[in-house]
């Protein structure tokens, strides 16, 4: 570990934004460690945000104790650090067997602000404010000095809120491998551009990502700017969600906006390729709106719009049930979303490696099964999860 040590003596003389520790062998203990510099009665640390399933813990360090910190942590608990300094981005993994890898790229760019380092401070993106991004330049978010477009902030946000959601799910993909990833209509592709930006650039990982569309105009645009920011592990095609086959792994599966029962499409083909991380924002869930028949419901449901509502909500929570049955801890968040409704919500699952008691599970898979009778629905999802049984 004298390599690693070394590393992270001579970090403070680099201008630290933040340093993320991850990938951890005890959950137990922590998941996820971040830190940055901070000014306490003016005088300059360090505030470790510790993370332990549900709770935050947070301890400030002095600049000397640093070194021995982070060295600690990684030689004990976590194999991953991504560091983020004024002129330069690190990686750093630790293999199983103690091998330590260290990865670093200069900023070819003009040094980043140096970050704010109040205590209590505004919330802090993870593309910041004034740092110019080359994706959000070429698609008129940002101005070539890194100033956000006014008209183009809700964006911003979103491209950031985007991003908050993959950093939590890092740990789960492979460290030791290219990660595939297949975005499912990614339509004019701010956020695949974003997604891709963070996992290559930011983070050091050797990604391959497939853009995947229906309209070939969109396609082409994208893959153009692809090329011109010589983002060479992200790829566009042309083609329908139901009958994409040009994987036979893939790690993550991305579905945003997918219209529909495209949604369930791209669901089923996550579970199938055994995708370790799934992030869908179903939209226009029009297929139990017909379907649902439920008379102690009747009084509720004769007004369309609420009908309409409820329907939408009762099919996001059906696909996140039907994903638990086949091995997902499933979330459903609440995302900003810009191109239907002020806010829509994310299903956010990821492949579980515990061991789930069988009566427990099948007493879950009943109950299920008895709302779905309740309300006479029959989800695409399901079938297209167990047509196998079927034949």
């Amino acid at each position: 570990m004298d390599k690693l040590r070394e590393f992270f003596r001579q970090l403070p003389d680099q201008n630290i934004i933040q340093i993320t520790l991850s990938n951890t062998r005890d959950s137990g203990e922590a998941s996820k460690v971040k830190l940055r510099p901070v000014l306490i009665k003016g005088r300059a640390c360090f505030q470790e945000t510790l993370y332990r399933g549900a709770q935050v813990f947070h301890t400030n360090l002095e600049r000397e104790e640093l070194e021995e910190r982070l060295t600690g942590y990684m030689e004990r608990l976590f194999r991953q650090a991504q560091v983020s300094c004024a002129c330069l981005e690190a990686s750093v993994l630790v293999s199983k067997k103690g091998a330590v890898s260290i990865k670093t790229r200069r900023k070819d760019q003009a040094p980043a602000p140096l970050p704010d380092m109040s205590h209590d401070r505004s919330k802090r993106y993870i593309l910041p404010e004034g740092e110019p991004v080359d994706f959000l330049v070429s698609l008129g978010v940002q101005t070539p000095e890194g100033k956000v477009v006014r008209a183009k902030y809700d964006k911003f946000r979103q491209i950031n809120r985007y991003l908050e959601f993959i950093e939590d799910v890092l740990e789960k993909l492979p460290a030791d491998r290219p990660i595939r990833i297949v975005d499912f209509g990614c339509g004019k592709s701010y956020l695949t551009f974003g997604m891709y930006y963070y996992l290559n650039r930011l983070q050091g990982r050797d990604i391959q990502v497939t853009g995947l569309d229906l309209k070939a105009d969109v396609i082409s645009r994208c893959g153009e700017l692809a090329r011109q920011l010589r983002y060479d592990g992200l790829r566009f095609q042309q083609g329908d969600i139901s009958e994409f086959r040009d994987a036979e792994k893939v790690d993550m599966v991305v579905s945003l906006h997918a219209c529909d029962k495209a949604t369930d499409y791209a669901l089923e083909k996550a579970v199938k390729w055994g995708a370790d991380v799934i992030l869908a924002v179903p939209c226009c869930q029009h297929e139990l709106n017909g379907q649902i028949q439920c008379g102690e419901l009747a009084p509720i449901l004769r007004y369309g719009v609420i009908k309409e509502r409820v329907a939408a909500l009762i099919t996001d929570a059906l696909r996140a049930d039907l994903l638990e049955e086949k091995g997902y801890d499933v979330q459903i968040l609440e995302f900003i979303d810009m191109e239907h409704t002020p806010k829509n919500l994310m299903i956010r699952a990821v492949k579980s490696d515990a061991m789930r008691p069988g009566s427990a599970w099948a007493r879950k898979s009943e109950d299920l099964a008895r709302t779905m009778e309740f309300l006479h629905v029959d989800p695409a999802l399901k079938e297209l999860l167990y047509e196998e049984d079927h034949h």
